[in-house]
């Protein structure tokens, strides 16, 4: 039997996959670069516009936070970009100085979305970008054939901001006044970019998401974040990475479409069985689950308490993914059930189903000792002559 592993994690080697398919250094601070020139653009212009567009009774400052892939660090280049393109999730959150019972103010959604794009229009001139109004939950910014920052646009009450500001700042320095005015500063730092901690993110209640069509939706996108942390700590980081290598199994077999990489997520960790030192059979057991939960609903508890249906595909497309899972299981266990004469033929068949980023590279292909032992045929042993003893 063959170990696949090293075809997929090899320690700092650039041509495995895992490491092929992260986003170059180049890439991601031209990401950056484009999330923050988006964010101080932004900051200033909607602080003027909570009064004089939005109706509240006194301006107040945004805040901005990394969402997403980049968040799950998940993140991974496409197969083919374009079509595909990677994204930045860049949420945008307004404190509401005025809330209607159980939401913002109906009116206020139709008039943030509109704000926020026609402030993006002349800085997207500038920068040669283009902005695009085709996704009814977020505003989209495409920076380059490869890649888009993705902005929705989240509301929540003013007090829940400050509440949650004082209880991080007390709850660091229970009983040290300095130390806790320290801890504000560094809040207040973090608010002269409109950019707060992590922590400040997990304790924020009563969010909610402004929609294209002028409605709100309850959202908490700090629940995934959460769970799926959950599920690294539980089962390690080889959880994270049989995503990554999932996605791009997605990504080459579906230009577009496919399951959601939420979805990819979800159905990996519900079955997930750790594997030491084996990507190559974490791989194939997360792919066995998919086969089979694709078909069906996917929902789950420790995001919502099993709300949402995470499975968005109708039924020809979950038949498909449900096939195409299939064939990816019995790839991996053909590949790694050939001899030692056989590592190109494996590494064919990782090809076939993740593409040319796959090295091709035999040295990266080791014959599984421990496999081959117990596969070994059991020799009958002649039984040594033992003389006779005597006890005592």
């Amino acid at each position: 039997m063959l170990n696949l592993h090293s075809l997929f994690l090899n320690g700092e080697n650039p041509d495995a996959f895992d490491k092929v398919i992260s986003p170059t250094e180049e890439q991601r601070k031209r990401l950056i670069q484009a999330k923050d020139k988006i964010r101080d653009h932004l900051r200033e212009g909607i602080r003027r516009a909570s009064t004089a567009v939005l109706g509240m009774n006194k301006q107040v400052d945004p805040r901005f936070r990394t969402q997403g892939s980049w968040s799950y660090k998940t993140c991974i280049q496409g197969a083919h970009l374009p079509p595909q393109e990677m994204d930045w999730d860049f949420g945008v959150y307004l404190p509401v100085t005025v809330w209607d019972e159980t939401a913002p103010p109906l009116a206020m959604a139709k008039l943030y979305f509109s704000f926020v794009e026609d402030s993006l229009e002349g800085l997207c001139r500038q920068e040669a970008w283009v902005l695009d109004k085709s996704n009814p939950r977020c505003v989209r910014v495409k920076i380059a054939p490869w890649a888009h920052i993705d902005l929705p646009l989240y509301a929540a009450p003013e007090e829940k901001f400050q509440k949650v500001k004082d209880r991080i700042a007390f709850d660091h320095a229970p009983s040290k006044n300095y130390l806790r005015e320290s801890v504000s500063a560094s809040l207040e730092e973090h608010s002269d970019s409109g950019e707060m901690p992590g922590d400040f993110w997990a304790e924020m209640e009563d969010i909610h998401l402004a929609k294209r069509n002028g409605e709100w939706a309850k959202s908490d996108p700090e629940q995934v974040s959460k769970w799926f942390d959950d599920r690294v700590t539980l089962h390690g980081d080889q959880l994270r990475r049989v995503c990554r290598y999932l996605k791009a199994w997605r990504d080459y077999h579906w230009d577009r479409g496919g399951p959601s990489s939420v979805l990819l997520m979800i159905m990996a960790a519900k079955r997930f069985e750790r594997a030491y030192g084996r990507d190559d059979i974490a791989l194939e057991k997360a792919a066995e689950a998919i086969e089979d939960l694709v078909r069906g609903e996917v929902r789950e508890m420790g995001i919502d308490l099993a709300a949402e249906n995470f499975n968005r595909l109708d039924e020809a497309s979950r038949t498909l993914a449900s096939q195409r899972a299939g064939d990816l299981r019995s790839s991996i266990r053909r590949a790694r059930v050939l001899n030692a004469a056989m590592k190109h033929d494996a590494i064919t068949r990782m090809r076939e189903q993740f593409g040319d980023r796959v090295p091709d590279d035999v040295d990266l292909v080791v014959v599984d000792g421990a496999a081959e032992v117990r596969a070994a045929q059991a020799r009958e042993v002649i039984p040594p002559v033992v003389g006779a003893t005597h006890a005592g």
